[in-house]
């Protein structure tokens, strides 16, 4: 249902925009057909093309449940699509191209575009939910998000009479719980009559992008697709590698400006910071850091970090919100220690505490720990025990789910954040 929303909104963006480009030509050439006064098919194919990618991408980049601001996610569209086009028309040697009317096209598509998102979001999808589980509290849950509506919640094992609800609802099941006689010839008639079943954990998550500790206790190691984490694992590796070597002449000297003001700001402490973090299997590595902080931070003992930490230097606040601090960590991509996303790499001695507090934590320890992640972009700082509870669960669903897409979602988030300071920090 998602994705046939997504993809109505680019079907949408693409009539708009060839709207706009004969507007565009009328205004730049004064016909409104750019192909018959200079040779325009492959500019208008890559900006087409370009604008469709951004379009749909920006779509499915949303986390779940979570409506990005409409007037942000425009220009974030318009941006990449210039940027995007642009940087085709170098690699592809496009003899023909035209500024004005490239900005031109965007700038008339903007206008309908964003309309029909407002329009939209006055109405967005929903998926219309039965829920049959005794969790009455992720159920609440659910009504949290503005795609599910949820008609009702029985528990399982209900023994009154019921009746089949309206067609277009999906009939969800909690998979754990025993339904009585009457729920599971309930839930069977359901299934005769053309009814969608579903499991409850399933559109929980889909729709909440967590994955409850109750549901990882129901048996989450059998579902847990570890092949296809085992598979994705040396691709993953691979693209962290490939994207940290590129991406080297732009980070490198950002971190050398970045140590050279860490070195002024307080010249008392060393510019880096290492600790020792868990990764990978529960092994332990030395990560680095930009120091944000003062020298003798953590002389009583380690701490939750803040985002209002007092302890922190000059501009320690900036460098953390920026993500500037962690510039570092490729470091530790390179070397192996980490991903770009994953879990957050937490100090031993959290660690230590949380595996024997928290049941299921070193599931976490499957992947390695990110410079970014999911738990990160949709939760932001943990500041004592229930938060990192709650982290897990998002942790739990990227190990779940993780894929490529779910990385460059989490990795688009982070850049959001970063550029806009919109979202978790």
């Amino acid at each position: 249902m998602r994705t046939r929303f997504v993809i109505s909104v680019g079907v949408t963006d693409l009539i708009a925009f060839a709207l706009a480009v004969l507007a565009a030509s009328q205004v730049e050439f004064g016909h409104p057909f750019p192909w018959e006064v200079v040779d325009a098919w492959p500019l208008l194919g890559l900006m087409t093309l370009s604008m469709v990618l951004m379009s749909v991408l920006t779509g499915w980049m949303s986390g779940p449940g979570v409506p990005r601001p409409t007037y942000g996610r425009m220009a974030v569209i318009a941006v990449g699509t210039w940027l995007m086009t642009s940087a085709l028309i170098v690699a592809l040697r496009v003899e023909y191209f035209s500024r004005p009317l490239i900005g031109l096209s965007l700038l008339f598509w903007l206008v309908p575009a964003t309309l029909h998102r407002i329009v939209r979001r006055r109405r967005p999808w929903t998926e219309r939910i039965a829920v049959i589980t005794r969790e009455k509290q992720l159920a609440d849950e659910l009504l949290e998000s503005p795609h599910a509506e949820v008609i009702w919640v029985i528990p399982p094992d209900f023994v009154g009479d019921l009746e089949l609800p309206e067609r277009d609802v999906t009939i969800a099941v909690d998979m754990g719980s025993v339904l009585s006689e009457r729920m599971a010839q309930f839930v069977s008639s359901c299934d005769v009559a053309g009814y969608r079943i579903r499991a409850f954990s399933s559109i929980y998550e889909e729709h909440t992008g967590r994955v409850p500790l109750v549901h990882v206790a129901e048996g989450w190691e059998i579902s847990l697709p570890l092949l296809e984490v085992a598979r994705w694992l040396p691709g993953k590796r691979l693209a962290d590698i490939v994207f940290t070597v590129l991406t080297s002449p732009i980070w490198i000297p950002v971190a050398l400006l970045v140590a050279l003001y860490v070195r002024i700001a307080d010249p008392s402490g060393p510019v880096l910071f290492k600790q020792e973090r868990v990764g990978l299997e529960g092994q332990t590595f030395t990560m680095y850091k930009f120091r944000t902080m003062r020298p003798d931070a953590e002389d009583n003992g380690p701490s939750f970090a803040r985002p209002d930490d007092p302890r922190l230097i000059r501009g320690g606040a900036f460098l953390r919100k920026s993500r500037l601090d962690e510039l570092p960590q490729l470091i530790n991509v390179l070397k192996g220690d980490m991903s770009l996303v994953g879990p957050r790499a937490e100090q031993v001695p959290f660690a230590r505490e949380f595996r024997k507090q928290i049941p299921f934590y070193d599931h976490r320890h499957l992947v390695r720990p990110g410079i970014t992640g999911w738990a990160q972009v949709n939760y932001g700082y943990a500041d004592d025990e229930a938060d990192t509870v709650e982290k897990l669960t998002y942790d739990l669903y990227y190990i779940k789910h993780m894929s490529p897409v779910l990385d460059m979602k989490v990795l688009w988030k982070s850049i959001w954040t970063v550029l806009t300071g919109a979202g978790a920090q």
